[in-house]
Order: structure tokens, then sequence, then C-alpha cells
């Protein structure tokens, strides 16, 4: 071997070297997790109770930033065009799969240019309305629709959020095209639900559950197989004859593609504690929802759950015919 050649394998051991030492000593800097929705809506709420418990345990603050826009898309974008050092991660819901089939255009592949860590936890949802909107009863609820849903405001979080889906198989399944008010953001969907401004809204519980609970909306059903624990009396969409329109929001974490598996195996660790916290078990419960299990807060799984999704939303949304540019 010439000199050249022994002076670059001695630099290309040196540079594996401390790269292996920065994965083994990570973090050594406060951690940041972009929510692409807004603050307060019910991905951040997921995102600030793990973010606190992933902080204690890995002995470094884990920060929330709120990059909304373009349905999460744009936050989305941003963390996979980062560094894959562990220090700007992603929490993203259902809309990681839907993307591609909403955006002709999207920026970033979900299945190629993100590091898988875990899935978090899927949340039902619900179907509420203004509490001075009309029917009373899940069946008076769906006559109206079928009856006037021309004539019916639909709010939804912007395009690509889990109350657009929603909507989509909720028109869907009634054979009904209602009038859909976009928002930037499910706070401000409903702040308008409450205030009355537009009819109805199907949100996951995180966004839901306290207003139900404080008779501020009119709930109708939940969009789950079976009843929920946080809401016994809410019939299910299959018991209201609406079988086709189950959906849960499920939240994943992820890092840029290229993260060292040390990095990737810390974090994976963190969130299986945090989701394993009685704290955060007891607020999940709180917002009608719960962690999964540790099996399930794994990369394989997370990547596993991303691809078959993909699967399932693209005929859904082609059929819809409801598209972002």
């Amino acid at each position: 071997m010439t000199f050249k050649a022994q002076a670059l394998a001695a630099v290309a051991l040196v540079a594996l070297g401390c790269g292996s030492a920065t994965a083994q000593d990570y973090p050594t800097q406060p951690i940041t997790i972009v929510v692409p929705f807004s603050a307060g809506g019910p991905t951040d709420t997921v995102a600030r109770l793990v973010a606190q418990s992933m902080s204690s345990t890995l002995g470094q603050q884990v920060l929330i930033e709120n990059v909304g826009g373009a349905g999460g898309t744009l936050g989305a974008g941003q963390v996979a065009q980062a560094q894959p050092d562990g220090y700007r991660l992603l929490l993203h819901h259902i809309g990681m799969s839907t993307a591609p089939s909403l955006y002709r255009q999207l920026a970033f592949d979900p299945q190629t240019d993100f590091t898988p860590v875990g899935l978090i936890t899927s949340v039902p949802m619900t179907i509420v309305a203004r509490r001075d909107f009309e029917p009373t009863t899940a069946e008076e609820f769906i006559a109206y629709l079928r009856e006037n849903g021309e004539d019916t405001t639909y709010a939804n979080a912007g395009i690509g959020s889990a109350s657009h889906l929603c909507g989509m198989l909720l028109q869907e399944a009634l054979g009904v095209q209602m009038i859909t008010v976009p928002y930037q953001g499910a706070a401000p969907a409903m702040t308008d639900i409450l205030g009355s401004q537009v009819d109805v809204l199907c949100d996951q519980t995180t966004n839901t559950t306290n207003q139900i609970r404080g008779g501020e909306v009119k709930a109708y059903a939940v969009t789950t197989p079976e009843r929920i624990e946080s809401f016994p009396d809410l019939p299910t969409t299959a018991e209201i004859d609406l079988p086709a329109l189950q959906i849960g929001v499920w939240h994943g974490l992820y890092g840029p593609a290229g993260m060292d598996e040390a990095i990737v195996e810390k974090l994976e660790g963190a969130l299986q504690t945090a989701l394993a916290d009685e704290t955060v078990i007891a607020r999940f419960a709180d917002l009608g929802t719960a962690p999964v299990t540790a099996e399930e807060a794994t990369p394989a799984a997370l990547a596993e759950e991303l691809n078959s999704q993909i699967e399932l939303w693209r005929p859904i949304i082609e059929s819809a015919g409801q598209y972002a540019d």
C-alpha cells in the first residue's frame, strides 16, 4: 500500500471512529421535534406529552417546533432535508401516508426520505357539530345530511389533515357533497365550530374530548369498530349504518434518512419509555386514546404501517378526486 493510500485509510478510520463516538454520545444538545401543524392541535398535543418524557430519558431538552402549512408537507419536507444527526425529528400523523396521493408535486418521498423511529398512538375520531345544530341523535344527523348536505358547512384543518380525510369518507359514505371550509389547523376549525360559524367537524378525540364533555359541541359517533371507553354512549359509525367510515389517526416519530442506528436505538428507547410513563398514559386516556405497545413503538412497525396505509388510501383519494397542487 502506498503512503497516500495508507493516509487515506487512516483518515477514513478516524472519521468512522468519530462518527461512532458521536452516535454513542448522543444527545449532547437539545433535540427539536417538528410538528407540521399549528400549535394547540391534536398532533401538537401528542407531541408535547411525548417530548416531556423523552427529555427526562435522554438528558437533553426535547423542544417542539410548529411548522404548519401545505397539509403538513412543509414541515415534513424541512425534516427530510435536515442533517441525519438526530437533532431534528418529525412527529406526523396519518398524513404521511396520504400525501403521496394528495399532492401531485411532493417535495419528499415518505418511504425513502425518512428514518422511522416508532409508532406512538392511534387516535379515534369523533363526528361533532355546533351545539345548536338541529339534529339531536346520530340517526337524525345522518338523515339531515342526506337531505341538506349541500347546504351544510364542513370544517377541516386543511388539505391532508385528519379532519379532511374523515370528511372525504363521510361525504362518500353519505353520497353528499357538503360545503368544505378549510382552516390553517385544527384549533381554528374547532374555534369556529364553538362559535357556530360552521356546522360539522370530524376530528381526533385529542381535539374534541374536552368540548364534548363540556357540552360545547354535539357529538354523534366515533369512527372506530368498537365504542371507546371515554365515550361509551357514542355509537360507532357501523352502528349508524356507515360501516365504510372507519378511520383512526396513527402518529409516528421519524428522523431524516440515513440516521445512525445507535441514534435510532436511543430515540426508540426514549419513545418506549415515554409511552410506558404513567403520566403520559393518563393524559392520553383523558384525550380518548392510548399509547401503542412496545412492539409497535419500533422502526419496523412504523415502516410497515406507513407502507400499508399508502396503499390503502391511494384508491380512496383517487376516487374522491380531491387533490392539492
